[in-house]
């Protein structure tokens, strides 16, 4: 079988990609669009119909539908403003400058919400269109046409689920802290400057930029499962990522409180080894354990088909194991050495209490309380938002959507 060339298998990579996707999406509806407003309007050029379908087919159905009005308003908005200064003093550069200001100004004022900005991006588009006052209702019926184009096409075509996306954020975020451990790890035994103690303080502590960008990714994802028909228990989807990432954040945390720990107690020891060997040793090998915990956990809740999650549940089982085995043969050799060189004992201390609130936070069994906790309190806030709709929920279910998810964790993270 001859070898596929690299391009074509990125190609195909990127096009099975859920941003592809939605590159097709909108092409496909706006060119939709033009051909519906050249059908049902007497313009040659109707360009705002595939401009307003661009603006209203997002990135997830969640979005169209709850942003979808507010960028309807924009554009209209928009649309009516610069026909009536195409009307009234033609296109200038004083006129341009004035279109905006109004359509900035108006723009809070027609509920455009956050898409103020696309009022004056409409007015300008349709100035250079037209300057053609009679032609004011053709471009609002083209507006119209764009907005019910887009609001269909995500409706009959549902946008693409960004859950991969936000799960390889995930999972990247947790070896990038399993490879800040192992970087720890290999630097406790013999004598640690303090400027390199520092510098691994200061990687911890960019992690927390890292997090915000996983957690953008992650708001994608949810909008993706929420109202799109081919998701079946999103809410169980949605809750498992966001939870996972809330511990995730927690032993990050931790982990820049490690790095202090580890920075504090070498300015203390600038002349000497930071742990005797065998204590060095062994904290190496705890390290590694944690580290590997820690992208155990990524994999099992990013994991989307059952007998991944399985065995990614035993790793972390395994690794959390081999920590908790670890830590306590440290605790033991650190209270021997203490004990004959009492010096900066408290940090000591505080090292074995850090690592036992990362393995206490990654425990599968506090995991899996977590999570029937927030999908029994989703399914309540739900059944309160919208009672009528939950009842016909319950009664075309069995056992209703969240105490079937309920039931699935139970199983899955036992």
């Amino acid at each position: 079988m001859p070898d596929v060339p690299e391009p074509m298998v990125k190609l195909v990579r990127w096009t099975a990609e859920p941003a592809a996707a939605q590159i097709l999406r909108s092409t496909a509806a706006a060119v939709l669009s033009y051909v519906v407003a050249l059908w049902l309007t007497p313009q040659p050029a109707p360009l705002t119909a595939p401009l307003t379908a661009l603006l209203v087919v997002q990135v997830t159905l969640y979005s169209t539908l709850t942003t979808g009005i507010n960028r309807v308003n924009a554009v209209i908005a928009g649309v009516l403003i610069a026909i009536g200064f195409s009307t009234l003093v033609g296109l200038s550069w004083w006129s341009l400058g004035l279109t905006i200001l109004t359509s900035l100004v108006i723009g809070r004022f027609v509920r455009a919400g956050e898409f103020v900005i696309e009022v004056a991006i409409s007015a300008m588009l349709v100035l250079g269109v037209t300057r053609v006052a009679n032609t004011a209702w053709d471009r609002i019926f083209e507006t119209l046409i764009g907005a019910a184009v887009g609001l269909l096409f995500n409706l009959l075509f549902a946008p693409p689920v960004w859950v991969q996306s936000a799960g390889g954020s995930i999972e990247s975020l947790a070896r990038r802290m399993g490879g800040l451990f192992r970087d720890m790890g290999g630097e406790v035994a013999g004598h640690l400057p303090v400027e390199r103690a520092a510098s691994r303080l200061h990687e911890a502590r960019r992690v927390d930029h890292a997090i915000v960008e996983v957690d953008a990714s992650l708001r994608q994802a949810e909008d993706s499962l929420r109202w799109n028909p081919r998701v079946r228990e999103g809410a169980l989807s949605r809750i498992v990522l966001r939870t996972g990432l809330d511990t995730l954040e927690i032993c990050a945390v931790v982990l820049r409180v490690m790095s202090r720990t580890l920075t504090d107690l070498a300015k203390q020891r600038t002349d000497e080894e930071l742990f005797p060997d065998d204590v060095a040793g062994e904290l190496e090998i705890l390290f590694d354990h944690v580290a590997y915990a820690i992208e155990s956990f990524a994999v099992l809740i990013t994991s989307q088909v059952s007998a991944n999650a399985q065995t990614a549940e035993d790793r972390l089982a395994q690794a959390l194991t081999d920590s908790a085995l670890s830590r306590d043969r440290i605790a033991d050799m650190l209270l021997l050495k203490v004990q004959e060189h009492p010096r900066q004992w408290q940090l000591h201390g505080a090292l074995l209490a850090e690592v036992d609130r990362i393995l206490d936070e990654l425990a599968v069994e506090k995991r899996s309380e977590r999570l029937v906790e927030e999908l029994d309190r989703y399914g309540s806030e739900a059944s309160e938002r919208h009672p009528r709709l939950q009842m016909i929920k319950r009664r075309l279910s069995d056992s209703g959507v969240y105490r079937r998810s309920s039931r699935v964790v139970r199983g899955a993270f036992k």
